[in-house]
């Protein structure tokens, strides 16, 4: 199963990552955990021009996308194929948010970019999306490791990407695909708590918990 975690950043998505891969392994699964950007020799070469080059928002999109294309092909896919469950710290709902949303750029040209994956794509199985204000996750990054370029992005866009996030949930159900929207404001613990019943509910073949 192919089983992706969305969210701005500093909604506390990439620390649910070992939380989820401990739970599916004691269900006797073998997992790989992966990222994006990144995940591959390449895809960790663009993550750096993505993150910490001065790029403009189409170079931006096209990084991300040559990124995930090689992800896709050379790391994902081959995994699912051997049975291999993939637990992915963002995937194309990411691209939808930040780029879309976030930077304006339009659904169309975003949609012939995830239609041109086809026949090799990966469809996730399950979804689930950190959600939580801009104000709170940036209050969450200030402090730590510095930050990237996007990072640095103002309030404003980060909620824009919110927005993007919630729209994203609402098009990946609409497509039958098994989304969970988390509220990423409550304490570590209730967050990791719904991860559970989300992964457990998904394990049942239920498409969702709400």
């Amino acid at each position: 199963m192919f089983w992706v975690l969305e969210g701005i950043d500093g909604s506390g998505k990439s620390s649910q990552v070992a939380r989820l891969q401990g739970l599916l392994e004691s269900q006797g699964r073998t997992v790989l955990v992966t990222r994006e950007p990144g995940g591959t020799p390449l895809g960790e070469e663009l993550r750096q021009c993505v993150l910490h080059r001065p790029v403009d928002a189409l170079t931006e999109l096209l990084l991300m996308v040559a990124a995930r294309r090689d992800h896709t092909v050379q790391r994902i896919l081959p995994a699912l194929r051997s049975g291999v469950d993939v637990v992915c710290d963002r995937y194309w709902d990411s691209t939808w948010a930040y780029q879309g949303a976030g930077r304006g750029l339009g659904a169309e040209l975003l949609q012939s970019l995830e239609s041109a994956f086809a026949p090799e794509v990966a469809v996730p199985d399950a979804i689930l999306f950190f959600d939580c204000p801009a104000q709170v996750a940036a209050s969450r990054r200030s402090g730590r490791a510095p930050e990237d370029r996007i990072e640095q992005e103002a309030i404003d866009f980060f909620e824009r990407v919110r927005e993007g996030f919630l729209a994203a949930a609402q098009r990946r159900r609409a497509q039958g695909i098994a989304c969970t929207v988390i509220d990423a404001q409550q304490p570590i613990e209730a967050i990791a708590a719904a991860v559970e019943a989300a992964a457990i509910a998904r394990l049942a073949g239920k498409p969702h918990d709400h």
